[in-house]
């Protein structure tokens, strides 16, 4: 079964919205492991809009699932990760004052500085997944990087479900035999939701992981957060 790790950056942005410390980061955090999630992400940036870096430091010392920081590779966040050492690490392409992630990695491009990095993060033992489009060549090429895993950009296939669910998925379809022919593990994210996930982790072979956190954290607003983390567990158990 394709695990769930619940992306909280919404509740930090709740919480920082009014000061204070309501919502709770780090219990909404343990709830939402309590009640099924299999790991926890975060995305810090650098003008900590949404989680600060003292949640990072606060939320590997409670979270007993897969911790999963996500981010930009900046120096200031490299020493962040190699300091809390999580199960997982994401790298994004984002600059640092992008408003969400829009594009996977020109991994041809960017090719050296990948390799240093997760060279990096390797010698401490941390998974690494780095965020990639669809082109098949660049899946290929993401393989030299050093990379456990790739995590899908998915926003594409969700824009294009409602029109035509076959066509959105099926270079999604053709992005995953990819990675596995090349050895890689297979993660995806970005406004997958209630509507799409079962279709979605249904189509795609291997598919390891899903970050899920805008749309959950919506849903909650109407269902509560537990039935939420329960209703999204189904879509991907029923895959």
């Amino acid at each position: 079964m394709t695990r769930l790790s619940v992306n909280i950056n919404k509740i930090a942005t709740l919480r920082n919205a009014r000061g204070g410390n309501v919502p709770d980061l780090l219990r909404v955090a343990a709830d939402c492991e309590r009640f099924g999630a299999q790991g926890i992400t975060v995305h810090p940036r650098p003008d900590e809009r949404h989680i600060r870096y003292s949640d990072v430091y606060a939320l590997k010392k409670l979270v007993t699932t897969e911790f999963n920081i996500e981010g930009y590779p900046s120096q200031q966040f490299i020493d962040l990760v190699l300091e809390i050492v999580p199960e997982q690490v994401t790298l994004v392409p984002d600059p640092p004052d992008a408003l969400t992630s829009s594009a996977g990695w020109n991994v041809i491009e960017n090719l050296d500085f990948l390799k240093k990095t997760i060279a990096a993060f390797y010698a401490k033992g941390i998974r690494t997944s780095i965020f990639v489009g669809t082109e098949v060549e660049n899946i290929y090429k993401a393989a030299e990087t050093g990379t456990d895993r790739i995590e899908l950009y998915t926003e594409p296939f969700a824009t294009g479900y409602p029109v035509d669910r076959e066509k959105a998925i099926a270079e999604f379809v053709l992005a995953a035999i990819a990675a596995q022919k090349v050895g890689l593990g297979l993660n995806a994210g970005h406004d997958l939701s209630l509507e799409n996930l079962n279709y979605f982790s249904s189509n795609i072979p291997g598919l390891l992981e899903v970050s899920i956190g805008h749309a959950l954290i919506s849903d909650a607003l109407y269902y509560g957060l537990e039935n939420t983390i329960q209703m999204y567990l189904r879509q991907l158990k029923n895959g």
